[in-house]
């Protein structure tokens, strides 16, 4: 490709785990068959960089990210958005969770807050379910869930891990993970007392490492 990705998926169903999904540089999301190399599909409705791209509804349709301050909903293998999110109020939003419900996705939003979504036909905000108090502005935490739901987890800028009940919104714990920024934090998918988290040292020149928690 031409222009660097900034993010990449593959098909979740089965019979299409051909199907890589790019998210690139220049605005664009590209579809590739990888049993051809042949690009499939184009979807160019952002005005910025792609960051995130989240499969909802059973993998018929999925949600984009980008640094232009919104959210664009589209039929899978169809290059024309359903749904247009943006406010005047927006942060761009680089990671994106479907819940294991499939019924909400939560977005990291750089203003320091995690919000919730409707994964369903309307894709409404849900103001309250609004997770607050880590520091993630200027920089891109990773957000995902407990395997049951109940927990939502994210990195953030100084370090830390940071955990909320989900129904509640209410903070549950933060554990000090790294020295610099905690940039990735997810849940082990079988196992709910283990955390993955990575990040770098005091400055962004120290070694990165990967930590496990139990």
């Amino acid at each position: 490709c031409s222009t660097l990705p900034y993010c990449c998926v593959i098909h979740p169903d089965e019979d299409k785990q051909h199907i890589v999904m790019a998210g690139m540089g220049d605005n664009k999301i590209v579809q590739w068959d990888t049993r051809t190399g042949n690009v499939e599909q184009e979807y160019d409705y952002h005005l910025g960089p792609v960051n995130s791209i989240t499969f909802l509804d059973e993998n018929r349709r999925f949600v984009s990210s980008s640094d232009d301050k919104s959210m664009r909903v589209w039929d899978y293998g169809v290059p024309i958005q359903i749904k247009y999110i943006a406010d005047p109020g927006m942060q761009s939003m680089p990671s994106v969770a479907l819940h294991p419900n499939s019924k909400w996705f939560c977005c990291q939003s750089l203003d320091n807050t995690i919000v919730t979504y409707s994964a369903r036909d309307r894709f409404r905000a849900n103001t309250k379910k609004t997770f607050r108090g880590h520091n993630n502005a200027g920089y891109a935490p990773q957000v995902s869930f407990s395997p049951d739901g109940q927990y939502v987890l994210s990195g953030d800028g100084e370090g830390r891990a940071f955990v909320w009940d989900f129904k509640t919104t209410k903070y549950v714990k933060n554990l000090r993970a790294h020295e610099g920024v905690c940039s990735g934090a997810v849940w082990h998918p079988l196992d709910a007392s283990k955390i993955a988290t990575c990040g770098w040292g005091a400055n962004k020149d120290a070694a990165g490492t990967i930590k496990l928690w139990d």
